[in-house]
């Protein structure tokens, strides 16, 4: 698993950001300014980062050229700066590619995928196909699920939406972005659809003696 390194100081771009990568199944971690950019890349050696240019110091220019120094690691400058000089600068330090603000997450993971395809001389991996946490496991090639060795039958909405909740247990999904992975970003569904559809999903491993889901109450839910 590629692991994506997301540099902004807003909270809100780097949860979108994280939300498009970790469904395209990338491992991320982020950072809001300049100085907690640097340390966190020393420590964690990301596989590629996605870099805002105006962050508080260092800003990202300077970041990049910090970077660039001591790896070729890919870098995506993302920015709401459009002026072609920002562009020729960032390209001179050494990025690798340039995304304007307001973006197309999609286009963004498509990018990143194309970087690191560049950098490795071959695909990135595709997202892991067997999941597993405790006795539970969800194998996404067979579109099997099993407590132990009880096998669960869900639909490919369930389905969809356990898987979900495995990539990150622990972490707790809002509804807007459940419906977003198993419904897809086109679809318009309440959130009391979704709140059926688990409802259902607990039942069945209920019925097979497992109770790992947990309702975050005004907030959505999480795997255990």
């Amino acid at each position: 698993m590629h692991h994506v390194l997301v540099v902004d100081d807003e909270g809100r771009i780097r949860e979108v950001v994280r939300f498009a990568l970790e469904r395209a199944g990338y491992r991320v971690s982020e950072a809001e300014d300049g100085r907690s950019a640097i340390e966190r890349f020393e420590r964690e050696r990301p596989d590629a980062v996605v870099l805002d240019v105006l962050i508080p110091e260092p800003d990202g220019l300077e970041v990049c050229r910090r970077i660039r120094a001591r790896s070729d690691v890919p870098i995506l400058f993302l920015t709401s700066r459009d002026e072609e000089v920002d562009r020729v600068v960032g390209l001179e330090l050494g990025a690798d590619d340039y995304i304007v603000k307001p973006f197309s997450p999609r286009e963004l993971v498509a990018r990143v995928k194309a970087a690191l395809r560049r950098a490795s001389g071959a695909p990135a991996p595709p997202p892991a196909k067997l999941l597993r946490h405790g006795p539970l496991a969800l194998d996404d090639e067979r579109h099997e699920v099993r407590w132990g060795d009880t096998p669960i039958e869900l639909t490919a909405t369930e389905f969809a939406l356990l898987r979900t909740l495995l990539r990150r247990p622990g972490f707790v999904y809002g509804r807007g972005q459940l419906v977003a992975d198993a419904y897809g970003l086109d679809h318009h569904v309440t959130e009391r659809t979704v709140d059926s559809h688990v409802r259902r999903i607990r039942k069945k491993l209920r019925d097979a003696g497992a109770d790992p889901i947990e309702t975050i109450h005004g907030v959505g839910y999480k795997l255990r």
